[in-house]
């Protein structure tokens, strides 16, 4: 019996959400729905232009690959997160949201001097996000900051595609997949952002080596890997790259291929207001389900549901009874 259900590693950001209008992103050209890299100074210049603008809705710990280890660990999990934090306010903050119950990082009390990534979460009246990032001392996490003996003891390993972004993060995720093929820990990774595909895509194929056990991505992405634009195409196009795939479709639910099928996944009908940490979410009910026994089709509708309960309010994260409830409506426990 392995201790954790999932190794995750990933960027560690704080969030700063704020609602704002088409407008101000045409001004500000800022490409909407998109996650774009910025340095330390274009992201405060920004954030003050929000605060007067806007004023923060909603700060909150982030990254991707965090908020899909939250997820694991309040659904009843266990998660252990690689990342990189700086000894610094928002770092405290970063650790103080992540929590304790059923989670396991690589951080200290003696953290380095830097600064700790910050997002800026803009979500627009379609409930669309678009993020401005600013990866600070996140960027230099590396193959040193890994756990070897907690990633052997993991049943998955789970890479965020937002890595590649970093030479030192893209090389800590393929030093842990060849840890993980060499102990047989599952493999999985996101592809996380269309941009990442766009721009990042020979460091995502390192990242990728000979294939992953599962992909999540998302229709835009799928599409964008694939180069085709019907969603069946692209779901057959990324059989080249992993075993099971996990696609998202937005309101419309979702699809799986587990290996020999294609799967598909109802929506959970709500009225969306915020869609920042919906993908994020979907991983970490879906790999909660499939580590802990459940099958992919009954995973896929913990996860929709999950996703759904998410973009009903602002913020990439759900409070700890929440989980509890999804729990008991799709998996009666």
């Amino acid at each position: 019996m392995k201790t954790y259900n999932v190794y995750g590693l990933g960027n560690a950001l704080v969030d700063a959400e704020f609602e704002v209008s088409d407008d101000f992103l045409a001004h500000e050209k800022i490409q909407k729905g998109l996650m774009t890299l910025v340095d330390g100074e274009a992201q405060r210049v920004l954030y003050d232009r929000l605060v007067a603008k806007f004023g923060v809705k909603k700060r909150a710990g982030g990254g991707s690959a965090a908020n899909s280890m939250y997820a694991i660990s309040q659904f009843g999990g266990s998660a252990f997160y690689t990342c990189k934090v700086a000894s610094d306010e928002a770092g405290d903050f970063y650790v103080r949201e992540l929590g304790d119950h059923n989670i396991k990082t690589n951080l200290s009390e003696s953290r380095d001097y830097g600064d700790t990534g910050k997002c800026l979460v803009m979500v627009s009246p379609d409930a669309e996000r678009t993020m401005l990032t600013f990866l600070g001392i996140s960027a230099e996490i590396s193959t040193l900051d890994l756990n070897v003996e907690a990633l052997k003891d993991s049943q998955y390993l789970y890479l965020e595609g937002y890595l590649v972004t970093s030479p030192s993060g893209r090389q800590a995720c393929i030093d842990a997949r060849k840890i993980a093929e060499a102990n047989g820990v599952k493999t999985v990774l996101s592809l996380s952002d269309a941009a990442m595909v766009q721009f990042f895509r020979g460091g995502l194929e390192e990242m990728l080596g000979d294939g992953v056990d599962l992909l999540f991505c998302n229709e835009t992405e799928a599409k964008a890997w694939t180069g085709q634009d019907q969603v069946q195409a692209a779901l057959e196009g990324l059989k080249a790259i992993a075993k099971v795939i996990v696609m998202t479709l937005g309101s419309k639910g979702a699809v799986i291929f587990d290996g020999k099928q294609s799967i598909p996944v109802d929506p959970y009908p709500v009225q969306a207001i915020d869609t920042n940490g919906a993908g994020d979410m979907f991983a970490g009910a879906f790999l909660y389900a499939l580590s802990n026994g459940y099958d992919h089709a009954t995973a896929g509708r913990l996860a929709s549901c999950a996703a759904s309960r998410t973009v009903t309010h602002f913020g990439p994260r759900l409070p700890p009874q929440t989980h509890q409830d999804i729990k008991a409506t799709v998996l009666g426990s």
